[in-house]
């Protein structure tokens, strides 16, 4: 049953604005930009990392993922073997353990988080371990170990620490020495759970990606979850690098008095959690300023205790790295009731566009959006429409009329669910979807839940990995080409109402993947795609299907594609690398064509996003291989290649 699968899509954009849109638009969109020196708009650019190593979660400050060696490059990276292989021996099957880490490589050292966000320097040569730092020792009991994506460094040219993030707890660690910096926090350690602004009792706090410096600051974001109990919020704060003291905060959720307040009705903003950045910020160290990406208000699927637009959730931030006042935000998603939260750090590239050089900052959605703003200003480098939404809507909710779409680059995943999109991989996979299909609530992107099909629930599609996920883009500057992954899954959601005593409105029953009864997507294939986006035009340069399943291979499917966890790399040497698709494949792509010009099987699925540096004249691609998702196998693995 199945066809030549083709990518689609959006189509033409239309000029649907009224008049009160474009005054929704220019309060929602542009905000005031906070009063900053004007030193700080006269330069652009993030701060320079080493030529030679990846000094930062993102290779850059700014989180373009780029490498400018050229030791491995288009012509013989078909040669790369492994150098070494790391093992952290700490995987665990009973919670799976899964190693979502980049390492990063400084004074030619490596520091990486192991399955059970431990803090480990390394041979970045060798793979030899330097030091261990046992993130659980001195703690009471054992708890599971959670995410964390990497370190981060920070020296003030006398003294080098790491900062590990682990749940609720910031860790200052010796970068040469593995112990405790004794003076920052207490006795190393700063409880992130405090110094919030608000009555954390009986809330959860979680940091998962690596905080960000600035000259003497260690910023933080993190937050609770998603509802419907009682979450933390996510506001940002700034900590001295040296006392492990609160210097600063900034509200994601506004107070009285100050901006945003108003998009919150009643005493809303008393009691919502979320609106929080839980996948990194980026810097310019030039211009002062910090960028995030926030998460979705709680409860992320009803939204009638929180009328409104709901700022800061689900925006592009931009704040004065040094105060934490805000410079100005974007809002991706007004009143989200989809899980539509900032999967990303938003990149800092300067592009060149229409005959102009612009220092931008592009952030990827779930809904497959790429943003993309002028980094001083927030102003979109391409128009961004307003277009209205299906109706709809759970009772005593409004949800929010219209949502904004960027007229270029096109969307780099399918989006809403209709019928034509069931997945024909079989007849059988067919009929097992058309039933889901038929009780729930299905339409265009930005459908949502409603009382008529509660039974069913909705689906959500592009669902919550995306679209685009955490692993964010990579920015090749010679080519002015940006490089992003992009999945096709679907979610299901089904909410009920309250039980007597709970403190929410509606409960949820259900919030998985939609899948085959195989366990394959529910949508059509291709799920799983690489991009090339032409950042003068805004059109695709190449789109390629990345990954495979094997058994489908083996009965004649085309390629289909993988979902995958993880961003990718870009190089000097004309390569894009990435791992993460279910077929435990890492690959070199063409960065002018899409053709994969390398592909090595890694033992378990490398779910997090590579680095490439150099140590001792040879260059190395570096990826953690740790499995652990979605059924596979855990693994303790890094892995490291170099041409021999």
């Amino acid at each position: 049953m199945h066809s030549e699968w083709k990518y689609t899509q959006l189509g033409g954009t239309s000029n649907l604005e009224t008049e009160s849109i474009m005054r929704r638009r220019e309060f929602l969109a542009k905000g005031a930009a906070a009063a900053l020196p004007a030193s700080l708009f006269a330069q652009s650019g993030s701060q320079p990392a080493s030529a030679r190593e990846w000094n930062f979660y993102g290779g850059d400050a700014g989180a373009s993922r780029y490498c400018p060696l050229t030791q491995i490059d288009r012509r013989n990276v078909k040669n790369l073997k492994v150098a070494w292989t790391h093992h952290t021996g700490d995987a665990m099957t009973r919670p799976a353990t899964a190693i979502q880490c980049t390492p990063i490589i400084v004074d030619g050292v490596m520091y990486i988080s192991t399955a059970q966000v431990n803090v480990r320097a390394v041979d970045p040569a060798t793979g030899r371990t330097k030091w261990t730092f046992n993130t659980e020792a001195g703690t009471r009991g054992r708890r599971a170990p959670g995410v964390n994506r990497g370190v981060t460094y920070w020296s003030d040219g006398k003294n080098k620490r790491i900062f590990a993030p682990v749940r609720e707890r910031l860790y200052s660690i010796d970068a040469v020495t593995g112990e405790l910096d004794a003076r920052f926090g207490e006795k190393g350690v700063a409880d992130l759970s405090q110094d919030f602004d608000h009555d954390m009792k009986g809330l959860n706090f979680s940091h998962t990606s690596p905080p960000v410096v600035f000259e003497d600051l260690i910023i933080v974001g993190g937050g609770g979850g998603e509802g419907p109990y009682p979450e933390a919020p996510g506001h940002i704060r700034g900590y001295d690098a040296r006392t492990g003291k609160r210097r600063w905060i900034f509200h994601t959720t506004p107070r009285p008095g100050e901006f945003g307040h108003e998009t919150w009705s009643g005493d809303s903003w008393k009691t919502t959690g979320g609106t929080n950045c839980w996948a990194g910020m980026s810097v310019d160290h030039k211009r002062g300023i910090v960028y995030a990406g926030i998460g979705s208000p709680t409860f992320d699927f009803w939204a009638g205790n929180r009328k409104g637009a709901n700022l800061f959730g689900n925006c592009v931030l931009a704040l004065n790295a040094r105060t934490g006042q805000r410079v100005w935000h974007f809002q991706v998603v007004h009143h989200d009731v989809w899980d539509y939260d900032m999967p990303a750090q938003p990149a800092l590239i300067t592009i060149r566009n229409s005959g102009r050089t612009i220092d931008a900052v592009v952030q990827v959605t779930k809904q497959g959006y790429v943003f993309v703003f002028d980094r001083a200003t927030g102003k979109p480098v391409w128009p961004v429409e307003e277009r209205p939404i299906p109706k709809g809507g759970m009772p005593d909710d409004e949800i929010w009329p219209t949502q904004p779409v960027p007229t270029k680059p096109a969307a780099i995943s399918r989006q809403g669910f209709l019928e034509t999109d069931i997945t024909d991989l079989s007849p059988e996979a067919h009929a097992h979807v058309k039933k889901i299909f038929d009780k729930a609530a299905t339409g265009p992107l930005f459908t949502s839940m409603s009382t008529e099909k509660m039974e069913g629930g909705v689906l959500i599609h592009p669902g919550f990995r995306g679209g685009g996920a955490w692993g964010g883009v990579a920015f090749d500057p010679k080519r002015n080409r940006l490089f992003v992954g992009s999945d096709e899954w679907t979610n299901r959601v089904i909410l009920r109402p309250a039980k007597e005593g709970e403190p929410f409105k509606y409960g949820m029953i259900d919030r998985a993947d939609v899948k085959d009864a195989e366990g394959y997507p529910a949508f059509r294939p291709p799920w799983g795609y690489m991009t090339a986006i032409d950042m003068d035009s805004g059109d695709f340069a190449w789109r390629v299907v990345n990954g495979e399943f094997p058994e489908l291979k083996a009965r004649g499917i085309p390629r289909t594609g993988t979902p995958s966890h993880g961003g990718a790399i870009c190089t000097a040497g004309d390569l894009v690398i990435k791992a993460g698709t279910f077929d435990k494949m890492i690959r070199a792509f063409d960065s002018d064509t899409g053709d994969v010009l390398w592909e090595h099987k890694l033992n378990e699925g490398g779910f997090a996003t590579p680095c490439s540096y150099e140590s001792e004249g040879k260059q190395y691609v570096a990826i953690a291989a740790g499995g652990g998702k979605d059924g596979s196998k855990a693994s303790d693995e890094f892995v490291a290649f170099s041409l021999g």
